[in-house]
């Protein structure tokens, strides 16, 4: 509600101008002197007009105006001087120099009280509508402030979390690399002791055999087999270690010969088994070739050793292209796919099958390393892609190998940067 300071050392004239604008919805406040004026003022401030007589014993208006005014909180409010008599201009002057904006002179004409104290009135609302707006703007511009600075933390926060991981990025690929250049040459230096164990063995079995027995025999050929599988482990390890060392360009090849070429180095194997490969038409891709071949190698070879007793192992190798997986992006996978008609093997399996020297088989039922899968994992991740399988115990698997159809022009800058720094 919107108040009204009275001030009048008569009683009768505070109810008299109370009684003209009763009506008009105002709270009054009243003060039979100027002392008392400014005592109610120094706990109340909110008045949208103050209309005081000028003629007052002890203080009068023009002092009271004065005394008002020294105070910041009460410049804001209007005084209208109410006057019994006219004034000359020097006192008028007085009158606005003590801090007036107006004069009302009795006897007071109703009309045009309530005109001069409606245009104060609807000031004192435009100005409390505009602080609250200057208000709500400076609330608005502190939580602003507050979101800028707290997104420039943030930002901070995430550029020290990206440069920190980033270091430990290149740590990590700085210690991959070493504990690869460890694992070939760990491997390369266990091959000529093998070979030793592997040749004495031979010469022992053979020039011993006539003077020994059924269990020294025994001994000696699992002496030889433990080293030709031990031998196999090493030449599979270091052809794990030796594909993140390599540094080879990516060239767009045909799949179709290369796949020829490694069935045919498999020539024995697959007529041992009487096997069936059927290669489809395949697409051109941009691919390493060194590193192409012992994929290829490895799942036609997994789809031959873990085929049905005493049924015919039927390979075929297919190709599918679209952009259904690209995950998100613009990247486009050709999807190749082995199948085969072999024994299988539960889904459950389809990611552990991946792991290093993950085995589902015992060895004495099924040779191997327990590395070849884990193999094919690593080259397909190398070229941008990924490797799943699908397959049902007793009714054949089929393993899917999804490579992009174009070269990654961030790999391909990352290794030339590979290849520069080993330049350096």
């Amino acid at each position: 509600m919107i108040k009204i300071l009275l001030v009048d050392d008569r009683e009768d004239n505070l109810l008299s101008i109370e009684t003209l604008l009763e009506n008009s919805g105002f709270q009054f406040v009243k003060a039979s002197s100027g002392r008392q004026a400014l005592k109610i003022l120094l706990t109340q401030y909110d008045f949208a007009l103050i209309l005081m007589d000028v003629k007052m014993p002890d203080l009068n208006g023009f002092d009271t105006a004065s005394l008002i005014y020294e105070r910041e909180k009460l410049r804001h409010i209007p005084i209208i001087f109410i006057t019994a008599q006219g004034y000359d201009d020097e006192n008028v002057f007085k009158g606005y120099r003590a801090g007036a904006v107006d004069y009302i002179y009795k006897p007071i004409n109703p009309d045009l009280l309530r005109a001069k104290i409606s245009v104060f009135v609807e000031l004192y609302k435009k100005t409390h509508q505009l602080l609250a707006q200057e208000q709500k703007l400076t609330t608005i511009n502190k939580s602003l402030e507050n979101e800028i600075n707290e997104r420039k933390m943030s930002e901070e926060k995430v550029k020290a979390l990206n440069l920190q991981l980033l270091q430990n990025i290149d740590k990590l690929e700085g210690a991959n690399k070493d504990l690869d250049r460890f694992a070939f040459m760990a491997s390369h230096d266990l091959q000529e002791p093998l070979r030793k164990i592997h040749m004495f063995s031979d010469r022992l079995y053979n020039k011993y055999e006539p003077h020994l027995d059924d269990e020294g025999k025994k001994y000696i050929t699992r002496i030889k087999n433990a080293t030709v599988r031990l031998q196999e482990l090493i030449k599979d390890i270091m052809t794990f270690s030796r594909i993140s060392i390599e540094k080879g360009a990516f060239i767009q090849s045909e799949l179709g010969p290369i796949i020829k070429d490694v069935i045919t180095e498999m020539e024995s194997i697959v007529a041992e088994k009487n096997a069936k490969i059927i290669i489809e038409t395949l697409p051109a891709l941009p691919v390493h070739p060194n590193l192409i071949r012992p994929l290829i190698y490895n799942l036609v070879h997994n789809a031959l050793k873990y085929c049905k007793e005493n049924v015919a192992p039927i390979v075929r190798i297919r190709a599918e292209s679209d952009a259904s997986e690209s995950s998100g992006s613009d990247i486009k996978y050709c999807r190749i796919y082995f199948e085969d008609n072999g024994i299988g093997f539960d889904q459950t399996y389809s990611q552990q099958i991946f792991d290093m020297f993950k085995r589902l088989h015992q060895q004495n039922e099924y040779e191997g390393t327990g590395i070849g899968l884990a193999l094919c994992k690593k080259i397909v991740e190398e070229h941008d892609g990924y490797i799943s399988a699908r397959s049902v115990a007793g009714e054949g698997s089929t393993f899917i190998v999804s490579l992009p159809m174009h070269l990654n022009p961030a790999k391909d800058k990352m290794k030339d940067r590979d290849l520069t720094a080993d330049l350096a």
